[in-house]
Formats: C-alpha cells, sequence, structure tokens
C-alpha cells in the first residue's frame, strides 16, 4: 500500500464528525507535507501570499535539507576523527553495536555519515516526540488544529543542538521553548519569541557545562575540541590557524559546532531556495549581513591591544559560530520578525550589529547570535509601529 493510499484509507476517520476528529489537524499537516494542499488556512494565521501556512513552513524544513546532511556527516567525522587521536576502535556507548557495521574511518563518508545520524536521529525523534505531545495537548483544549509549525521549529532546534547533549536536555528544552515560547501567547502566529531559540536560551543558561565549553562539540567521551569562535576570542585569529582550521574549512564546515550550523556552504544553499519561494525576507537577510559587516568594520578601524577580536574579520564572523544559521533560518521567521519593509532592514541592522557587540566586548558569551535574535524580536513590533507612524505622518503632511 502507498503512502497515498494509507492516507485516502484513513481519512473518513479525521473529517469532521469523524471517530478522530480531535486530531483532523495532525492528519492535514502528514498529508499535505508531500501533496498541495486542497484546502486554505483555517483561523488567525494567514500568509500573506500565494502559499498557505502549511506550504510554506513546509518550504522551510525542505531548506534545511543540506545543513541536515552535513549535521549528520561532519557530527561523525568529527566523532570519528576524535577516536582515530585517542586510539579509540569503538564507541562506549549503544552506538557501538550499529555501528560494527560501517567502522570508524573519518575518511569513509558512509561511516561519518552513519555514526553521525546516529548522534542526530536520537535527538530529532525525542525532540519530535516531546514537542508533539505539547502541540496535540495545546490544540485539543483549545480546539484548534495542529500545523506545520512545529515541523519547522523541531528541525530547527535539532539543527542548533551540540551533538553529544543529553536527551533528558533535549526534551526539557523543547518543552520550554513550545510552552513558555509560543503556547503560552496562544499558539502559532501569536507568539514574539522564537520558540527553538528560547529552548536553546533555557538549556544555555540553565545547563552551560553541557551547551559551552571545549567537551560538547564531539561525540566522544573524554575529547575536548575547541570551536574555531572560541580560539579567536581566546587568541584571536592566529589562534584559529594555530589549531589546524581554515576559513575554507569554516566555510564548508568541517570544524566542531552545534551539528546544523558549521557549514556556511550548507546554509546559503538553503537561503537561496527559502529567497527563489519567497519564504524569506532578502530584507531581514541583507540587513543581518550588513549590520554585522559594518560593524565589524568599525571595530577594526578602532582596535585594541588587550582584545583580539576587535581585529577579526567579517568574513570570519559570516562562517565561525551560528551567525549564517542565524541570519537565514531564524532571524527571517515571519512571526517574530518585524513586517514592514523598513521594519525588515532596521530589525536586521539590529541583530547584525549587536552579534559582533556581543562577540567582540562581551566576553562571557563568544557567540551572540541567539541573544540577538531573541533581543531583537521583543523589539520587532516597536520597530513596526514606528515605521507606520512615520508613514501616517508623511502622508498627512502631502495633503495639509
Amino acid at each position: 500500500m502507498s503512502a497515498r493510499d494509507f492516507l485516502d484509507s484513513i481519512e473518513p476517520h479525521f473529517t469532521k464528525g469523524g471517530k478522530l476528529e480531535k486530531y483532523y489537524g495532525l492528519y492535514e499537516m502528514v498529508d499535505t507535507f508531500i501533496y498541495t494542499p486542497a484546502t486554505v488556512t483555517r483561523g488567525t494565521t494567514h500568509v500573506r501570499d500565494g502559499n498557505d501556512l502549511k506550504r510554506t513552513m513546509t518550504f522551510v524544513v525542505i531548506a534545511t535539507f543540506f545543513c541536515i546532511l552535513m549535521a549528520m556527516y561532519n557530527s561523525g567525522y568529527q566523532a570519528n576523527l576524535a577516536m582515530e587521536a585517542m586510539g579509540l576502535t569503538k564507541a562506549d556507548s549503544w552506538r557501538s553495536i550499529p555501528m560494527m557495521l560501517f567502522g570508524y574511518n573519518p575518511a569513509n563518508p558512509l561511516s561519518c555519515m552513519m555514526h553521525g545520524a546516529l548522534f542526530f536521529f536520537p535527538i530529532y525523534f525525542v525532540t519530535l516526540a516531546v514537542g508533539g505531545v505539547w502541540e496535540v495537548l495545546f490544540a485539543t483544549v483549545r480546539g484548534h488544529e495542529v500545523n506545520e509549525g512545529f515541523l519547522v521549529s523541531s528541525m530547527l532546534y535539532t539543527l542548533i543542538l551540540p551533538p553529544d547533549i543529553p536527551l533528558w536536555q533535549v526534551a526539557l528544552g523543547i518543552s520550554f521553548g513550545i510552552v513558555i515560547g509560543k503556547e503560552v501567547f496562544g499558539g502559532t502566529g501569536k507568539n514574539f519569541l522564537n520558540p527553538a531559540l528560547t529552548g536553546r536560551a533555557f538549556l544555555f543558561f540553565a545547563y552551560p557545562a553541557y551547551m559551552s565549553g571545549d567537551s560538547v562539540w564531539v561525540g566522544v567521551d573524554g575529547f575536548t575540541a575547541a570551536t574555531p569562535l572560541s580560539l579567536v576570542s581566546a587568541g584571536g585569529i592566529d589562534a584559529i590557524t594555530t589549531g589546524g582550521y581554515s576559513w575554507i574549512q569554516t566555510f564548508l564546515g568541517f570544524i566542531p559546532g552545534s551539528m546544523g550550523e558549521t557549514s556556511t556552504l550548507a546554509i546559503l544553499i538553503g537561503a537561496a531556495f527559502l529567497l527563489y519561494t519567497r519564504v524569506a525576507s532578502y530584507r531581514i537577510m541583507g540587513g543581518v549581513f550588513a549590520g554585522m559587516v559594518a560593524m565589524s568594520l568599525l571595530l577594526n578601524t578602532i582596535g585594541s591591544e588587550t582584545n583580539p577580536m576587535f581585529a577579526m574579520p567579517w568574513y570570519w564572523h559570516l562562517t565561525v559560530g551560528g551567525f549564517a544559521f542565524g541570519m537565514v533560518y531564524m532571524a527571517t521567521d515571519p512571526v517574530t520578525a518585524a513586517t514592514t519593509d523598513t521594519g525588515r532592514w532596521i530589525y536586521g541592522l539590529l541583530i547584525g550589529v549587536m552579534v559582533v557587540i556581543i562577540r567582540v566586548i562581551n566576553p562571557a558569551f563568544p557567540e551572540g547570535m541567539m541573544l540577538s535574535i531573541l533581543f531583537s524580536n521583543m523589539f520587532a513590533p516597536i520597530i513596526d509601529y514606528f515605521v507606520v507612524q512615520a508613514n501616517i505622518r508623511r502622508r498627512m503632511k502631502r495633503h495639509v
């Protein structure tokens, strides 16, 4: 039986008046992930475009495809490299059983991909299961439909986590992100903070030892590997090259870091797809990039004898840490970002400027992208308000 035949056979049970009517939205979410929906979005959440909410969310998930592939490959590659350096012949975990078929050779793409998949999929499945329970629970109580918004949040949340994070923390973080970051404000379309980033921020401040430091980026116990961003924070650009990382290596993504954030190339491919389908705003992406470049050049000009981060060029800011991923997938969230054209430029510029300030001037947070986006989320409505008021004043002056 094909997937289409299976969905057709169970459809009568999910339609209005059927035995499983309360799960009608969940059925629609599965049905329309692949097939073009025949209905329009119901409720108060609408996208002003030819695409409905379902197709828009599906496009975002599709845009993460190469990031997902790179997340699995690089997670396995870094783990295999670490095991080779430590002289280990098998993993000290349940992963050693399936990996008996593939070995731990960092030069073998299949071995790297399979080993990385054993890190990626458990995190993703826990995210789906726990977050899905919260989504269905709130939808059932409120009488709302379950929509594809959670598919996007769950995928983005998984991609911004380190590969070695405990699964109970994955469940706790997505619970906080969905419940506190979205559902308490009314659900999809009513939240003012990005749910995926909200969940990660909770874990970052509640369990910093599992979300930062040199021991969390490679899934091998007892092995430490500093990210290029932490290296430059400690010793400047020279520390990156001394650590064995080149700029092209950071661009391609063969470096330690959060699973889906390492490859700028994979992220830019997703950005091209989102811009082509007009799901993401080029104004926001352009604003974030322009703000980062301008602030980087300003700090490069000012300089500092005590802080080597002042000399970090903009093209290194682009490829290290979570800047590129946040610029493409997080900052462009249509719910939490500014909605006016001018407001989107201002919103993006604010993120780009802030991430460099946090990275360079604040020694406690060498990353900065997560905090700058969440901070800008809170100011997005205010930005739109002043843009609209400025337009009203200009129009009034024309007719005086």
